[in-house]
């Protein structure tokens, strides 16, 4: 299927990345930073290990993003963290002219008991305003397949607006497949209260047993529809990634057409697939804001 571009116009647009672990990482991802530069992103973020275990990497990446002249947003985990380690890391950030947050919980890291000064990413959010005041912009996580670990969607859903209401400023959702479940939490969440823009998390397509891994980790759905057509292809690289494509388009424009405020794709430090999205829908991001 060949996707006629329908929006000319350019949206609000991010990308992000995790720390690279080698220096020919490094080295790799800054040639994609370069060319999703050309895409014209908000911003940049930068992933946070479980309980902090990247934080050095972390930071190391955000300042070479920043020295570039590029906006970035560091993840910060609040899991196993103390109110004086993250206030430490809010002044370092605050000194180094970083203006945006993506705020999370985390996740427990294996063998960890003590889950430190924050339950809750609304706790983190709270504190961040308490600290720096209006300093940042804060984005927090969404989930509008409900959260792996929630007792139920109308919980998961409280939690989510209690963290926008603790302070953030819009919100990022994990990737989905399913447009109707989107816009449902979304209106869901506008019934409740909150109208802050929820930008829709996307993750293209180019290897199946990859995503499949991540989706059953990360409570992401397949649908049965595209697992089946996937697992079809076998290890047909191409057929995957021309199928993933024009899902992921289909995707991208429903939600645009639907009103979603923009898009914020997980590169997984690759840069061809969030281009070949673009390209097949016409669309640029409309650089910071």
């Amino acid at each position: 299927m060949t996707h006629t571009p329908t929006q000319k116009a350019a949206i609000d647009l991010s990308f992000e990345f995790f720390p690279p672990n080698t220096p020919e990482g490094a080295r790799k991802l800054r040639e994609v930073r370069a060319r999703l530069a050309a895409l014209g992103p908000s911003f940049f973020s930068v992933t946070y290990g479980a309980g902090g275990s990247t934080r050095d990497k972390t930071m190391a990446i955000v300042d070479e993003i920043a020295a570039e002249g590029h906006r970035v947003a560091p993840h910060l985990s609040c899991i196993g963290a103390t109110r004086a380690s993250v206030a430490e890391l809010l002044d370092v950030y605050r000194a180094r002219g970083i203006r945006r947050l993506v705020a999370l919980r985390g996740d427990l890291p294996s063998g960890m008991v003590d889950t430190g000064d924050f339950r809750y990413a609304s706790d983190l959010v709270a504190f961040v305003r308490e600290h720096c005041g209006d300093w940042f912009h804060i984005e927090v996580a969404a989930y509008p397949e409900v959260h792996p670990q929630a007792r139920s969607a109308g919980d998961d859903l409280s939690a989510f607006v209690t963290k926008m209401k603790a302070g953030a400023d819009s919100a990022i959702t994990q990737y989905f497949y399913n447009a109707d479940a989107y816009f449902r939490f979304r209106d869901e969440a506008a019934r409740a209260g909150v109208l802050a823009p929820i930008f829709p998390g996307i993750m293209p397509i180019n290897n199946f047993v990859q995503l499949a891994r991540f989706s059953d980790a990360c409570g992401a759905e397949i649908p049965r529809w595209i697992r089946t057509r996937l697992a079809g292809f076998g290890d047909d690289l191409a057929s995957i990634r021309a199928f993933g494509l024009d899902v992921v388009c289909g995707l991208c424009s429903r939600l645009l057409e639907g009103g979603a405020p923009g898009l914020h794709v997980y590169t997984l430090n690759q840069a061809e697939a969030s281009e070949r999205i673009m390209a097949a829908l016409g669309l640029r991001g409309r650089g910071p804001a």
